[in-house]
């Protein structure tokens, strides 16, 4: 049985040499860019004889782009990652041993996430279950611009171990990414005749804070489980409001660019 690793890339430099370390005992490692400015095609193409480096002309949104990443994939199985994400020793022993004995065509991987300096177990981070490990054939991505998940026809097992996750270098790139994936998410919803009001956009917000900081239980977070709330109401209030000017017809409410 071999082993592919997928992974979709734009301008990664800071992640890409720790992400591809921490899969090098993969068979083949499938790299898949879309208009790098940096070093990440230098990093990945210098990295190992079982990195297969592919550069792609446009941007179809993060579901497309993996499956994309997928068709290149030769090996038994897959096994999707981001550059933000490391394998640990443990996920890595589990994923060599599943694949000797699976039971299963797909596995969910928990994922913990880093965020400003502190590991998160509440607020909905933490074990943050994602299929990732599958069997070739036996799963594939929705075909979605953003919040895409794999799809597999049968129940996913789950592997011990998980991912060690860092989404943000910083804030200033958390408010960056909530920025952009809620205009990504008003267009698909505002795509599928989705409407919305004002007060419905004031109720969003307010379930997503108390969600995430009571039900949660992101105040045991302390105060980055305070603003990882907040900011997380914050892009909810975006993400309604550009669907309810979309619905308006307000012209430049649903601009969309590739993810930097």
């Amino acid at each position: 049985m071999t082993l592919s690793v997928i992974l979709i890339t734009k301008n990664e430099e800071r992640h890409i040499a720790d992400c591809l370390a921490s899969v090098a005992f993969a068979d083949e490692i499938i790299v898949l860019d879309s208009g790098s400015t940096d070093r990440t095609l230098e990093i990945a193409a210098a990295h190992g004889s079982n990195v297969k480096v592919h550069q792609s002309s446009d941007w179809p949104g993060f579901g497309p782009q993996k499956n994309r990443a997928l068709d290149l994939a030769t090996g038994d199985w897959i096994l999707s990652i981001d550059a933000d994400e490391r394998v640990t020793p443990e996920l890595a022993d589990a994923i060599r041993e599943t694949m000797r004995r699976p039971t299963f065509d797909a596995y969910k991987v928990a994922r913990l996430s880093n965020f400003c300096g502190r590991w998160i177990r509440h607020s909905g981070w933490w074990p943050d279950y994602v299929v990732r490990f599958f069997r070739k054939g036996a799963g594939r991505f929705n075909d979605v611009v953003v919040h895409e998940k794999v799809l597999t026809p049968a129940a996913p097992g789950i592997l011990s171990g998980h991912f060690l996750h860092y989404p943000y270098e910083n804030y200033e790139a958390l408010i960056s990414k909530v920025n952009r994936y809620s205009t990504d998410a008003a267009v698909m919803m505002h795509k599928r005749g989705k409407k919305t009001s004002i007060p419905a956009v004031l109720g969003h917000a307010s379930w997503t804070f108390v969600r995430i900081y009571i039900l949660r239980k992101g105040f045991l977070d302390g105060k980055e489980g305070f603003i990882l709330a907040a900011t997380a109401a914050a892009g909810s209030f975006f993400r309604y409001s550009k669907l309810w000017f979309m619905n308006k017809g307000v012209a430049g409410a649903g601009a969309t660019d590739k993810p930097v």
